[in-house]
């Protein structure tokens, strides 16, 4: 255990990872949030993050930044990779006896491995709802718990929750079809069974694409029972310049990430969006909150044209039969950093990212605690 200064603690959790707590000590703090790095990613990425939580949130939270995917066990899939994370999360709750809530922040590809292992993870009520089980549940004893913990916070930074296959999801491919699908077809060469599945190229044993069966409860994953058993889902997503360097060394290449899968959004719903006014948030430019919609027909089951992809579409009508809070982030006004804003907006090297602290402090001021 070590005291990094400014009220904070850290120390090495079960089989790894990262704990933080305040320095006063972590016997009163009884809210959990793991956070999860994206592709090629390690505990480090988060740490600006979970020492600005644990400062802000003082005996409120303890944070856990996740090691059990790091680096290159990244590409190993997004179903492995949310299998250990959900065995490493069952783990730290038992370490920590005095825990009764729990919320998730995630970047890029781990919010999907989050995703999954909520799946996992999810208990049911102990007296099943009548209702259909998508419906807004504001009753917390009809709520399903995450581990037996009320589930609090869910929110992705930046995470491509469509997929990367549509036009214009990964913005190096300049939104050329030919390019983007000869880039679904050899992926897997670099990203291994994680690309397979952010381009939905996966047919394991003759099933639909992991993400597709990711909007519903699938066996025994409930998938979507346990988004909706938080009280909050959150997403936060650049707007443009979610750029880094490609053509390097494979520890150097990033996973980047379009506006429209990161904000589960149809193109025809992004708004138009203006600099921001605000001295405390300057890069957050739009927020929005969008109620869930029981409407499960898919609009390209009646829209014919070439920007509607079809399995793209059951994603986006999936995942908004729940409500979900949007903020958009634009870093196009600063000079250099703004081309790597797939990092910056999770202030990954604080010294390098620092434009995005404001980012991580909308999250801080509104992150919902009981």
């Amino acid at each position: 255990m070590g005291d990094v200064g400014g009220g904070v603690c850290t120390g090495e959790s079960v089989g790894g990872g990262t704990d933080v707590w305040s320095s006063s000590g972590p016997a009163a703090a009884d809210h959990l949030v793991v956070m999860v790095h994206g592709i090629l990613g390690s505990t480090a990425d988060w740490k600006f993050a979970a020492d600005q939580f644990v400062r802000m949130l003082p005996d409120k939270v303890i944070v856990h930044c996740s090691e059990r995917n790091m680096y290159g066990l990244t590409l190993d899939g997004v179903d492995v990779m949310g299998e250990r994370l959900a065995e490493e999360v069952t783990e730290v709750i038992n370490k920590w006896p005095n825990l009764r809530r729990i919320s998730f922040i995630a970047h890029s590809v781990g919010g999907l491995v989050a995703r999954y292992a909520i799946g996992r993870l999810y208990r049911p009520p102990e007296r099943k709802s009548l209702e259909d089980p998508l419906d807004t549940v504001c009753d917390d004893s009809k709520r399903g718990t995450i581990c037996s913990l009320q589930a609090m916070n869910f929110i992705t930074v930046a995470t491509p929750h469509l997929g990367s296959r549509g036009n214009k999801q990964v913005p190096f491919l300049l939104g050329v079809t030919a390019i983007e699908k000869v880039a679904s077809c050899v992926i897997h060469w670099i990203f291994r069974r994680t690309g397979k599945h952010l381009f939905l190229t996966d047919d394991d044993e003759g099933k639909p694409p992991l993400l597709q069966r990711m909007v519903e409860d699938c066996d025994d994953l409930h998938f979507m029972s346990a988004l909706q058993a938080f009280k909050r889902r959150v997403v936060y997503s650049n707007v443009g310049y979610d750029l880094v360097k490609l053509f390097s060394k494979l520890n150097d290449i990033k996973d980047i990430v379009g506006w429209r899968t990161s904000c589960i959004r149809r193109n025809s719903e992004l708004p138009k969006w203006e600099d921001s006014l605000s001295e405390k948030y300057p890069h957050i430019v739009c927020e929005e909150y969008s109620a869930g919609s029981r409407n499960d027909k898919c609009a390209c089951d009646s829209l014919m044209n070439d920007d509607c992809d079809v399995l793209e579409e059951k994603l986006v009508t999936g995942l908004t039969r729940l409500s979900w809070e949007r903020v958009d982030v634009s870093f196009h006004n600063i000079s250099i950093q703004r081309f790597a804003a797939h990092s910056v907006i999770q202030v990954k090297d604080p010294l390098m990212h620092s434009e995005g602290a404001d980012v991580i402090q909308h999250m801080i001021d509104h992150f919902l605690l009981a």
